[in-house]
């Protein structure tokens, strides 16, 4: 039994936003109540609750631990940085993961250091919430770091960094484009695909790692300058319709259909007898996309294709082609 004699309904506790019966609750001998109660705690961001839940951050149970520190991100308040701080070196990985994601939340310029000290840990998904966490600080500080963790051989800490170099935006372009010229490819490759969300500041190095000898880079490369949008990338991102890479040629076809420019249309024509069935049908549905009535005839002939898909493609790109009239 609970020190309450009988257990609270927390709902109506959170219902009515009764924050001290609830601190109250999170003392109680059930370690799943205490759970429960830190959970509820978050949501009502009640400044009340702060203190307790930094208490609650040494529960003896794990679990509970990882409720507190996720309501202390959900509340906010810049007093739970530290102890959030230390709960980055917590045994338990769940609480490692939610003290970063709550460090993020916060925002506070002092976690960062440490954040990126917990770059380094043992466990790919608490790094992958510590990039997170980096990327929405949003501090310079964070762009080096972020850039070495893109050289780890574990894909998931890499895609942490990219999302984490694309949330700092701005702050990281100088950087990431010195990285374009990085010596390891998987660095490059995440340099250009940061790139890409970053914007128009990117688009002239983007277009020269079109020529990049590795693949990858040249496939990142080509989405970026898809995202980024601008015409002035057609022209490039045409002469690397013919790369030997059937994957390149894949990313630029979706990279010209996001920008939309009709200079595509015929060099797309010409792409329905790519010798690779996934880049035939990527061609189909960019010229539906451009609805170009010169794609018309090309797409009938490619009804006739050996591949279904490619078919199928063709069959939709018509379709909207004549809806579009």
């Amino acid at each position: 039994m609970g020190i309450f004699g009988r257990k609270p309904n927390i709902k109506e506790l959170v219902a009515k936003k009764d924050v001290p019966e609830l601190i109250k609750a999170l003392k109680d001998d059930d370690w799943l109540f205490r759970y429960v109660t830190a959970e509820a705690l978050g949501p009502i961001g009640d400044a009340r609750g702060v203190e307790p839940l930094i208490q609650a951050l040494k529960d003896e149970v794990s679990l509970v631990r990882s409720g507190a520190a996720g309501a202390l991100g959900s509340i906010g308040d810049a007093a739970a940085v530290q102890p959030l701080i230390n709960a980055l070196k917590d045994d338990d990985e769940g609480v490692r993961r939610h003290a970063a994601e709550a460090l993020g939340r916060i925002g506070d310029a002092a976690a960062v250091q440490p954040l990126i000290n917990a770059l380094k840990d043992k466990e790919a998904d608490v790094q992958h919430k510590v990039a997170e966490a980096l990327g929405r600080i949003g501090d310079a500080a964070a762009v080096e770091p972020l850039i070495q963790a893109l050289k780890d051989e574990d894909e998931v800490r890499r895609r942490a960094a990219v999302e984490a170099l694309r949330l700092i935006g701005k702050p990281a372009l100088g950087s990431l484009i010195k990285t374009l010229k990085d010596e390891d490819k998987l660095v490059r490759s995440g340099a250009a695909e940061a790139l890409g969300w970053i914007g128009k500041p990117a688009l002239e190095p983007l277009i020269k790692a079109l020529e990049d000898e590795d693949e990858g880079v040249r496939r990142e490369a080509a989405v970026a300058l898809g995202r980024i949008g601008d015409v002035s990338a057609v022209e490039p991102l045409l002469k690397t319709l013919k790369d030997e890479d059937e994957g390149v040629r894949y990313n630029v076809i979706i990279a010209l259909e996001w920008i939309g420019d009709v200079r595509a249309v015929e060099p797309l024509i010409q792409a329905l007898k790519d010798e690779d069935e996934g880049v035939r049908y990527n061609v189909t549905i960019a010229l539906g996309e451009l609805g170009d009535a010169k794609a018309v005839e090309p797409l009938f002939r490619a009804l006739k294709d050996e591949d279904e898909h490619v078919r199928d493609g063709a069959r939709k790109a018509l379709e909207k082609i004549k809806k579009g009239r």
